[in-house]
């Protein structure tokens, strides 16, 4: 089964899905494959792996042995082309489709396209917006674009029908790393009502309270990762995932 399917499976199956995002430049490389085997013990269903940055030269072999300490899908959440690892299940494939940068529209994909073909590894199409968070995050600087307003619901459904009829399979909606407010629940309920691609919600989601309410607004899945690298990861991973799952 392709893991795009395994994914609408979770949903299916347990309402919403919740995902574990590894940056990593955060964490050592023994502490991330600690929080990868933590998060499948504790009822995660995903492992995202990826950040705006990689200082670390040891992306690939941390793919590697993640995906050998774990059973759940592993996909890598790429902050540029050099985060490709053919020891992953898929990649998301993504276009920051809120801005108007066009090598993050078209131009890394140019040069990932054939290195993933050859790789064979899955890719998923997805459409990716980042949306105000109160303040300037690692997304926003890096990607050299202007997120949408918090306040605008009616903007990012526009770009959400876009990225459907284009033929992208997936939404993602980010405050981004370290974001001081998540994605309004009226954003969410917005794109949900007038778009049929499963949504994903990321950034600035501190609490398993804030995770429900996402949920019951109207999102698929939900990324957290900042709340994880702090050092007291203990039931919190497993809160997240009862708050998640119907």
């Amino acid at each position: 089964m392709q893991t795009w399917q395994k994914l609408l499976e979770i949903r299916k199956q347990r309402g919403a899905g919740y995902i574990v995002l590894i940056d990593p430049d955060k964490l050592s490389l023994d502490e991330n494959i600690k929080l990868a085997a933590q998060a499948e013990k504790e009822d995660a269903d995903c492992i995202f792996i990826g950040g705006s940055l990689l200082s670390t030269p040891i992306f690939d072999e941390l793919v590697k042995q993640i995906k050998n300490a774990v059973t759940i899908p592993v996909i890598i959440f790429p902050g540029g082309v050099q985060q490709i690892s053919r020891h992953a299940d898929a990649i998301l494939f993504m276009s920051v489709i809120s801005g108007r940068n066009a090598d993050l529209l078209i131009g890394q994909h140019v040069m990932a396209a054939p290195i993933i073909k050859m790789i064979n590894l899955e890719a998923i199409p997805t459409g990716y917006m980042l949306i105000e968070s109160g303040r300037m995050t690692s997304a926003e600087f890096m990607s050299n674009t202007k997120p949408i307003p918090r306040d605008k619901p009616d903007i990012a459904v526009a770009h959400a029908l876009a990225a459907e009829y284009l033929g992208m399979k997936l939404i993602y909606l980010e405050a981004g790393s370290g974001a001081l407010f998540p994605v309004p629940d009226e954003m969410i309920q917005a794109v949900a009502r007038l778009c049929s691609l499963p949504i994903i919600v990321g950034g600035g989601i501190k609490t398993p309270e804030f995770a429900k309410q996402k949920v019951k607004a109207g999102a698929s899945f939900i990324v957290t990762g900042n709340v994880l690298e702090k050092g007291k990861t203990e039931r919190i991973i497993q809160d997240f995932a009862k708050a998640i799952h119907k």
